[in-house]
């Protein structure tokens, strides 16, 4: 039979694995979904011949979902990232360099105009080179990090959500 102390470790270490799985909620499940989509947008826009209306739509839906996508991690994941990770800072301080260059390249995008084809297609192919690189040092070296960390990822998840889900009202005039 395990003694008081060791059952208290084990319930902590199953608690942590909780918090660090955390379920449909995920956060990294959930900022990793945001990726794949402006990952598939951009492909979307890069291959076949579409017509000038559907890249214009497509840049679109781009720039949103990264505004929506950037503030998310900028007000909730990134702080909560600071505070469990016991390493990393200069990665996280990195990511939000790298969030204000996409930034400035959506706002390009969208105050540009399409009759300049060249040049908008220009800044998405840049743009989506720019999300490539972040995307990959995230997942490969922030997201490890939390992971294994005692990040409640369902909470953080949670919270990601419900403010991703305002952004995307207000983003698309329906507030």
């Amino acid at each position: 039979m395990p003694t008081a102390a060791k059952q208290t470790a084990t319930n902590r270490r199953s608690a942590a694995r909780k918090r660090a799985s955390g379920g449909k909620n995920d956060a990294l499940k959930l900022l990793k979904a945001d990726h794949k989509e402006v990952s598939d947008l951009v492909k979307r826009f890069e291959g076949g011949r579409l017509s000038k209306d559907r890249k214009i739509a497509i840049a679109k839906q781009i720039c949103v979902a990264l505004t929506a996508h950037a503030q998310i991690e900028e007000e909730i994941f990134y702080p909560a990232a600071r505070e469990a990770m016991r390493s990393g800072e200069d990665l996280l301080d990195e990511a939000e360099v790298e969030h204000g260059s996409i930034k400035e390249l959506v706002a390009a995008i969208e105050s540009a105009s399409p009759d300049d084809d060249d040049l908008f297609e220009a800044r998405v192919k840049v743009l989506g080179e720019y999300v490539k690189h972040h995307v990959k040092e995230e997942e490969s070296q922030i997201f490890p990090k939390i992971r294994k960390s005692d990040m409640d990822l369902a909470e953080i998840g949670q919270k990601l959500m419900t403010r991703k889900q305002e952004l995307m009202r207000e983003l698309k005039g329906d507030a």
